[in-house]
């Protein structure tokens, strides 16, 4: 655009000072005519001046006029300059006038268009343009998606101009584009192929039924011979339709198989690409989908792992693969008559409208979340897509298994969650540990000054007690954690059972009948009898009082089964939690009320318990669990609601000889043996265990040097000569046991040690790498404690 500058005529020029002066003496003489025709001199001076102020406008309007003055002249539009601006542009665009005409386009434009109409004036799109224009004056902005001379094209219009009364078009090819040329190399390239080989013939076609590409199968059915190219050949001249409605090669001979033909639209969208699959048809299209005529299809659509299913135009169902019966839970049962009959009671009006719809409407395709009866708390996405040419069949509804990945993920969060858990649990028990060491260490030393018979002698057993039973839970807890000092061993498992046989009778009573039953070509396993006792314990107890929930009587069978699990057979089962590997397995199984499946996952939390309020803890699944997993082992649970649940637990077979059984020990040394002599360090963060291990200690002969961290323990150690043990907690501040050992052996290399912790002694030991160090674990009793101490300094 351009301004031009406008200026007065030449030679134009402002009053001058002569003309100035005349018109000013013919004023004055007129005034005095006047005075001396009327005789009035107000009414002459009144005269003058308003000749003298006409006088004054009249000058100062020339001055103005003979100013040259910058006027813009009308607007012109430079179209060559907007020509060569808007051509570098790799869109097409075009600017229209107020008037809606054109007023310029760049090349790009007059290719898409076949030259250069406006686009109010384009044909078949020209109203939902000119929406896009009247939406564009009234908001600044507007787009819209149209179709011209075989193109989707995006367009956006926008105001523009100083007067903002043009408005600027830009048009921009769609996804359609990439997308036809991925579709055009999918069918025509190896995915088509193998279709061909499954006997399935592909086209791809425009929404006019030009064919863009085929698979060699299609193109060697069309054309009689492969190497002829069917690309921009209409669909309508390679296919014929019969009287009776079948569908025909038109290169190929009368009486050949009809076709049935499947259209799948491409993109959702009117008249966007459309993929065609055709299929050989002996039955002449006669039968339903899913019937024994179509034997071939139903194989090759089992074999898909979405879920499929037809239905007809009244919206019943004509067909379902068996991804789709198995992600409905349908299975082998009877087969439901329409889809809502699949879905939840809100979502079934939802469901029906959808299906009748699509099966009435166009081709188009669409996904909706639904809820499924049999597993109402899980939404999924059904897909539904109109369908044409598959004879009764008129919409196709998928849904994809997704139960196997739920499933891991539900596996997944459980065993993060049972971490979790077991973390805290086994903190829990660790400082509950420092406080029943303290308490049984108070009750020993009363009991000192204690005999029998004395009036808090009773009360004080009391308290003991109650801290066994205490410290019995937090032994619970660390089985639960995998924190717990085991004793391993290698044994067998039939041994084990026998050992612990007897208990089992008196426990379950004599209304339970006790079933045993082993296996052959056992696996020895490396585990801790008493601890694999307590497990068998746990779970028969547990058995025991489902079948009294069942029958007050408590009449039932408790099962213990022994057998080997092969390598092959872990792989029959299908599991991702059980490593390829040999094992023996336990079963337990009872036939009491079963679990229900809301609460099965749930059983090996610490402290859940189904039982009344007072009757459980909730520790005993909880403990079994702990002791398998630190055991290397592995725990199922399956059951049935009103038959009856089955734990199995996986132990691996132990291959190294068997360990020889350990001596028992001989009868404990006599009280009188556990007083020793020496100096004893003592470190221990815990200022009530510090107190009653100082105690003991001393009681018993020892001099005893406390300290409260690490720091202070070398501290000690540097000034006094003769230390003959050292006893530290292995968890403190700022230095831990482990670290004040390897410092204070620096200085003195043959120091014994005795750890006290409130962890398992296996754990502790995979983070210590230490000679010559003794463990002792919490909570204990003074006796305990004096006797480490003695085995500590005279070792055996």
């Amino acid at each position: 655009m351009a301004t031009t500058p406008v200026s007065p005529a030449a030679g134009a020029q402002g009053p001058s000072g002569l003309m100035i002066l005349t018109v000013l003496g013919l004023g004055i003489g007129s005034a005095g005519l006047l005075l001396w025709a009327v005789g009035n001199p107000l009414f002459a001076a009144a005269f003058l001046a308003g000749l003298i102020g006409l006088g004054g406008i009249l000058i100062l309007a020339g001055k103005l006029m003979s100013r040259p003055v910058a006027a813009e002249a009308p607007l012109r539009t430079d179209v060559a300059l907007l020509r060569a601006a808007v051509d570098s542009a790799a869109a097409a665009v075009a600017i229209t006038g107020a008037d809606g005409r054109m007023v310029c386009a760049n090349g790009c434009y007059s290719e898409w268009f076949g030259g250069a109409p406006a686009p109010a004036e384009i044909e078949g799109e020209g109203e939902m343009l000119r929406a896009a224009a009247a939406d564009a004056r009234r908001d600044g902005r507007a787009s819209a998606r149209i179709r011209v001379n075989g193109l989707s094209l995006s367009a956006t219009v926008e105001r523009a101009g100083f007067a903002e009364d043009h408005l600027l078009w830009k048009f921009a090819r769609s996804d359609d584009v990439d997308l036809l040329r991925e579709a055009q190399r999918l069918v025509g390239g190896q995915p088509g192929e193998r279709l061909g080989e499954a006997g399935i013939m592909v086209a791809l076609a425009d929404a006019e039924g030009n064919v863009l590409g085929a698979n060699h199968a299609f193109a060697l059915r069309a054309t009689g011979q492969g190497s002829s190219p069917v690309a921009g050949t209409p669909l309508v001249e390679l296919i014929a339709i019969t009287e009776d409605g079948q569908f025909h090669f038109v290169s190929e001979p009368r009486g050949a198989a009809p076709l049935r033909i499947l259209q799948v639209p491409v993109v959702d969208a009117p008249d966007a690409l459309t993929l065609f699959l055709l299929l050989d048809d002996p039955s002449g299209g006669r039968g339903r989908l899913g019937r024994e005529e179509s034997a071939n299809l139903d194989a090759l659509l089992d074999f898909i792992p979405l879920g499929l299913a037809l239905a007809n135009v009244d919206g019943r169902f004509v067909y379902l693969n068996k991804a789709f019966r198995k992600s409905t839970g349908i299975g082998n049962g009877p087969l439901p008559i329409y889809p809502g009959d699949l879905v939840v009671d809100e979502d079934k009006a939802a469901v029906s409208d959808a299906v009748r719809r699509f099966a009435r409407g166009p081709s188009t395709s669409s996904d909706m979340p639904v809820r499924l009866k049999h597993d109402p708390d899980e939404p999924v996405a059904l897909g539904i897509a109109g369908a044409r040419g598959l004879g009764e069949a008129a919409v196709i509804l998928s849904l994809k298994d997704n139960s196997e990945a739920d499933r891991l993920k539900r596996q997944v969060a459980q065993a993060t969650k049972m971490q979790a858990v077991g973390q805290l649990a086994g903190g829990v028990a660790h400082d509950f540990n420092n406080i029943l060491t303290a308490i049984l260490g108070y009750c020993d030393l009363m009991l000192m000054r204690h005999t029998p018979g004395d009036s808090d002698y009773d009360d004080i057993q009391q308290i003991r007690s109650n801290s066994n039973r205490a410290a019995g839970l937090t032994r619970q807890l660390l089985a639960f954690s995998r924190q717990q000092t085991l004793r391993p061993r290698v044994l067998q498992l039939p041994d084990v059972i026998a050992e612990v046989s007897n208990l089992l009778k008196r426990l379950i009573g004599e209304t339970v009948t006790l079933q045993v039953k082993h296996g052959r070509n056992l696996g020895a396993v490396r585990a801790d009898p008493g601890q694999l006792e307590q497990v068998i314990v746990n779970l028969a107890v547990n058995g025991r009082d489902a079948m009294l929930a069942k029958d007050p009587t408590g009449a039932g069978t408790l099962t213990l089964q022994t057998y080997s699990v092969s390598p092959d057979d872990v792989r029959k089962m299908g599991t991702d939690i059980l490593p390829m590997g040999e094992y023996t397995a336990l079963r337990i199984t009872d036939t009491g009320t079963g679990i229900p499946p809301a609460i099965l996952g749930k059983i090996f939390e610490p402290f859940f318990t189904t039982k009344e309020v007072g009757k459980g803890t909730g520790l005993g699944l909880s403990t079994v669990y702990g002791i398998v997993k630190q055991s290397g082992g592995f725990i199922f649970a399956d059951s049935e609601e009103g038959r009856g649940t089955s734990f199995t637990i996986y132990l691996p077979v132990h291959r190294s000889e068997a360990a020889p059984r350990p001596e028992k020990s001989k009868a404990k040394e006599g009280v009188g043996e556990l007083w020793g002599s020496g100096t004893i360090l003592l470190v221990e963060d815990e200022a009530m265990v510090r107190a009653v291990a100082e105690r003991a200690l001393t009681r018993h002969g020892y001099t005893v040097l406390t300290a409260e961290n690490g720091e202070v323990a070398l501290e000690i150690l540097a000034r006094h000569e003769k230390v003959d043990l050292m006893i530290s907690d292995v968890v403190m501040p700022t230095m831990d046991g482990p670290t004040t050992v390897r410092e204070a052996r620096k200085t003195r290399p043959d120091l014994p040690i005795l750890f006290i912790s409130g962890y398992a002694e296996e754990q502790l030991r995979k983070s210590i790498d230490l000679e010559r160090v003794a463990f002792l674990a919490k909570p204990f009793s003074v006796q305990k404690l004096a006797e480490a101490a003695r085995d500590a300094l005279h070792p055996k």
